[in-house]
Parts: C-alpha cells; sequence; structure tokens
C-alpha cells in the first residue's frame, strides 16, 4: 500500500498466481487508490490474468474453459508476457491464434520479460487481432511494483476501464541481469524449500 501510494498510482491490479483471495481482501481495505481484483491462472497452455473477479479460479484448465470462468464473473482476459520464450508459463502462438477473439487486453510490456528476443511479437498480434494493449511490472518484490504501468482516463467500473485502456500510455523500464538473477535465485530457494 505504501509503496503504490508513494509512486502515485491510481489503480492496482493484483494478480496473485492461482488465487485471487489476496486481491479480494485487499478490495475489502480502504485504499488510497484503486484495487482491481484478478488472478493469474495457470491454464493447461499457458498463463491467463483475469481482471474484475470476484473469486479464484482453478489452474490447469484448458485456455477455453479458463476463459469461459473469467467471463462467467463478468472479468475480463488479459495475456500477459506472450510469446516469451524464457518463460514456460507464457502462452506461445498457435494457443493464442486460437483464443484470440475471446481476449481483450495483451501485455505489450512486461519489467520481468528478458530482451535477448523479439520483444515486438505482443504489440503485432495485438495490432494483428485489434486487441488493446496493456503492460505490467510482474511484481514479486516491493521494489518491483511500478516497473511498469499504463496511464489512462480514470473510469469507476469494468466498462469504464475497458473504454479507458483504448487510450493506454504504455510505460516502463526493465531490471538489470542482477535483478533478474536474484528472482532466479529466490524461486530456486522457494522450490527447495517445498522438496524439503
Amino acid at each position: 500500500m505504501e509503496r503504490c501510494q508513494k509512486l502515485g498510482l491510481g489503480a492496482v491490479a493484483i494478480t496473485d498466481h492461482g488465487t485471487a483471495d489476496g486481491a479480494l481482501s485487499m478490495a475489502c481495505q480502504p485504499a488510497p487508490f484503486k484495487i482491481i481484483v484478478g488472478e493469474e491462472v495457470a491454464s493447461s497452455e499457458g498463463e491467463i490474468i483475469g481482471l474484475f473477479l470476484k473469486e479464484s479460479i482453478p489452474n490447469g484448465l484448458s485456455p477455453e474453459e479458463t476463459i469461459r470462468r473469467i467471463r462467467a464473473q463478468e472479468g475480463l482476459v488479459c495475456i500477459p508476457h506472450p510469446f516469451d520464450r524464457y518463460r514456460s508459463s507464457a502462452m506461445k502462438g498457435t494457443s493464442l491464434e486460437r483464443i484470440a477473439e475471446h481476449v481483450d487486453i495483451i501485455e505489450v510490456f512486461n519489467s520481468r520479460t528478458i530482451q535477448m528476443q523479439n520483444l515486438k511479437l505482443p504489440e503485432e498480434f495485438a495490432i494483428r487481432n485489434k486487441l488493446l494493449v496493456g503492460a505490467g511490472s510482474d511484481a514479486h518484490s516491493i521494489a518491483d511494483i511500478g516497473r511498469a504501468y499504463v496511464t489512462i482516463p480514470n473510469f469507476e467500473n469494468r466498462h469504464e476501464f475497458l473504454r479507458s485502456m483504448a487510450q493506454a500510455q504504455i510505460y516502463g523500464k526493465r531490471p538489470s541481469m542482477a535483478t533478474y538473477f536474484r528472482s532466479l535465485l529466490r524461486q530456486i530457494r522457494k522450490r527447495f524449500r517445498r522438496k524439503q
């Protein structure tokens, strides 16, 4: 909360992996900015973010079923870090082409995406499929919050948010390689602890 306020963020989408519980809890607390309840769902073919959710969606479903469950909550469908060749969790070309007509937003800038790849693919896909574009800090630590963001006109609900996203201006910076390695080390430690 303090970090978001310090950065002057007007809204924050909380999209924890595999659960909307944290976002739902935060949305019940008084905050000096809007909270969009979301979840980063691991579908069977790559991650899909649901925004404006009312409850969690289980991992492991097909992309189509994941999207159906997001829509059943009147949520929006966003694809994070698409085409990222260094993430096994990123949705790739054939899956994206198949579900394109059911997607609202494509993340064209992710602050944790390694630069040694074609970073224009997401934007080209968005243009080709007439999709809204977004950005994500993909924050896994407090320091990561706000590394990427969009500026849009103020909104009060899901419908206004969609309209505002049509005017999105994207800003962001990528971390140093040292930051990538620290993040990788944290992931390895976490997996090691789980196995013990």
